[in-house]
């Protein structure tokens, strides 16, 4: 490894207070998909381990929470879940950390600034996760869960997430569930963009536009919600 490549791997597991012992998988949680070509026999982008991670940060933060708030129903519980473990949080905690500064991305990427996409580093902050978790198990992912996810837990009740807000909204109504359809689809495999449009009866459908069909959705969700007069 490269001087320099070293010092940025010292630097990242500072912040994490963790050393790895298979530094393999470090860098495969850092790779962007556009890295793939200059060595794709010997790494694999992030993708497989943010699958991992999107789980293993689940279940860490259900248990962080269920420990904290014992007096929490199910659907507070569930809430406040949804408020942690969401794109806008995943990129709060990747900034936290300085995780864009660590991602390997292929020349013309890092000059597009996709350090900054604030997609690719919801993703790589789950795939950081599940490198954690595969490299040395529960306990220390735990604690690195807890030192930068712990900070955002406040003592109120998060706000609800706009696709949930929007179905109780129809539901009080008597109203069939919300309809989502994508309508398009652009970009790059490792870039995709999805524009979603939603619908419910009597209302005017809204469209809006994501990094991933959840975040579109939401996207859509929320600007129904709006055009109603209502907030999540």
């Amino acid at each position: 490894m490269k001087p320099a490549a070293t010092a940025g791997v010292e630097r990242l597991e500072a912040a994490l207070g963790y050393r790895f012992e298979k530094p393999a998988l470090l860098a495969e949680a850092l790779t962007h998909p556009s890295a793939l070509q200059r060595n794709a026999a010997a790494r694999r982008g992030y993708e497989r381990l943010e699958f991992l991670g999107d789980r293993v940060l689940g279940l860490i933060v259900a248990q962080l929470l269920w420990q904290r708030f014992p007096d929490d129903d199910e659907g507070a519980l569930t809430r406040r879940q949804v408020a942690l473990v969401r794109r806008e949080t995943l990129v709060i905690v990747a900034r936290e950390i300085g995780l864009g500064d660590f991602v390997i991305v292929s020349s013309g990427e890092d000059a597009a600034g996709v350090r900054e996409n604030t997609s690719v580093l919801a993703d790589v902050c789950e795939a950081l996760i599940a490198a954690l978790y595969l490299d040395g198990g529960i306990v220390p992912t735990q604690r690195v869960v807890e030192r930068y996810w712990g900070r955002h837990i406040g003592t109120t009740q998060p706000p609800r997430d706009p696709k949930t807000a929007l179905q109780e909204w129809a539901q009080a109504r008597g109203l069939s569930l919300p309809n989502y359809t994508v309508v398009d689809t652009s970009g790059p495999p490792h870039r995709r963009r999805f524009t979603v449009t939603v619908s419910v009866a009597g209302a005017k459908a809204e469209t809006a536009s994501g990094g991933s069909k959840r975040e579109a959705e939401a996207a859509a969700a929320a600007a129904l919600l709006a055009s109603l007069g209502e907030t999540a």
